[in-house]
């Protein structure tokens, strides 16, 4: 193996060292816990006051108390979604989200079914992308909630979440969005977009894994998610993890400041791997929407090939990829996202998804379109799968 190059990075990210720096002091020098009342405990839980007023600002929110600490996105999805359904659960008992969500939204709403919530499932169109008309045909005089994620985790395709919201406020809905693979993407402003209630995370950022947190505009009344403690407002109790808090707080900051110079290198490498692919391997197909998408990830299905085999042959290479997200990566079944959006099993099975990240370079790309091309060479010389004139 000559070199290591990680294209996983919707997966997670490295740590990087402005958060670590943030980070580090927390676990032997400010170690306090934030909830007592000395100054050791002061000392912390100034930590994460600051760290809930930089996220505050970041997404604009009307106040760093709308802000809640959770061990992740996936928590703060469920929080979200069960929460905010059973305390309004009086005023309806009807959920709207779409098919190609996050497994933590929609498992939560398979949940909720279970407990006598009905809902819908927003088809989406061949880009992922979310109709407005759809949504305005699902409304009900019962919905209580509607969930649409900011970016899909798989192709990277941007919903329109302002104009999704504001149809929901139209109608007195509350509107949450998993927002874990937008933050830093493109600026997120909550007030300007209406978002009722949001969910990030940091490792998804050059933050620390097992730390997110989700905003809730005040007023929006939610269940409490863990009883038996009076942190985050009484509503998550528990011990607060103040050294990945504050790495948290920190990498949304950076994220948020950086987005410009970030976002320009992360196309420009993107256009380069399209590009270098386009040009040494045929039948190609880049999945998800062609404009409307971040710069970060592309997904791509290579016709006759096994997406899990090309996975192993780069992994021999030493090229780090995703075939799914993270969460569904032992699942033997197409990806649920591909098929929503009418991708055929065959090329849905072999699609791999390649996630970049702010440390690669042009040679990296170079390896990566090298390897690529070989190992699908060499999978198409050895397929079962035929198609007329393509062999």
């Amino acid at each position: 193996m000559s070199r290591k190059v990680y294209l996983d990075n919707a997966s997670t990210t490295f740590v990087s060292g402005e958060v670590l720096s943030e980070i580090l002091p927390c676990f032997n020098a400010l170690y306090g816990n934030s909830n007592s009342l000395h100054s050791y405990g002061r000392d912390a839980s100034a930590i994460v006051d600051r760290a809930r007023d930089r996220i505050a600002h970041a997404i604009n929110a009307q106040k760093s108390n709308e802000i809640y600490f959770t061990s992740g996105g996936t928590e703060a999805d469920n929080w979200a979604i069960k929460g905010i359904a059973k305390a309004n659960a009086s005023k309806g008992k009807h959920i709207i989200t779409s098919s190609i969500e996050h497994h933590a939204v929609l498992d939560s709403c398979k949940q909720l079914e279970k407990e006598g919530f009905e809902v819908t499932y927003l088809p989406v169109d061949k880009t992922g992308i979310v109709s407005v008309a759809d949504l305005l045909h699902a409304i009900r005089k019962d919905t209580i909630l509607i969930s649409i994620m900011a970016v899909n985790n798989e192709v990277g395709t941007i919903q329109n979440i302002k104009a999704l919201a504001k149809t929901a406020h139209d109608y007195g809905i509350i509107f949450h969005t998993d927002a874990v693979q937008a933050i830093g993407a493109f600026k997120i402003d909550v007030q300007d977009m209406e978002i009722d209630a949001m969910s990030i995370s940091a490792h998804k950022i050059y933050g620390p894994k097992g730390v997110g947190a989700l905003y809730l505009k005040n007023g929006i009344a939610i269940d409490n998610l863990i009883d038996g403690g009076t942190q985050e407002r009484g509503k998550r109790g528990g011990t607060v993890n103040v050294p990945y808090v504050a790495g948290l707080g920190k990498a949304v900051e950076i994220a948020c400041r950086d987005i410009s110079i970030n976002q320009q290198k992360l196309k420009a490498i993107r256009d380069y791997f399209i590009k270098s692919v386009n040009e040494k391997i045929d039948y190609v197909q880049i999945n998800g929407h062609p404009h409307q998408k971040i710069n970060g990830t592309v997904n791509m299905s290579f016709e006759m090939v096994e997406g899990e085999s090309l996975l192993m042959l780069l992994d021999l290479d030493g090229i780090a990829v995703s075939t799914t997200s993270a969460c569904m990566s032992n699942a033997l079944e197409p990806s649920h996202v591909l098929k929503a959006m009418g991708i055929e099993d065959e090329l849905a099975q072999s699609a791999v998804r390649f996630s970049f990240g702010k440390n690669l370079s042009k040679s990296d790309i170079d390896y990566v379109v090298d390897c690529l091309a070989k190992d699908v060479a060499k999978l198409r010389s050895i397929s079962a799968l035929t198609k007329a004139g393509r062999r």
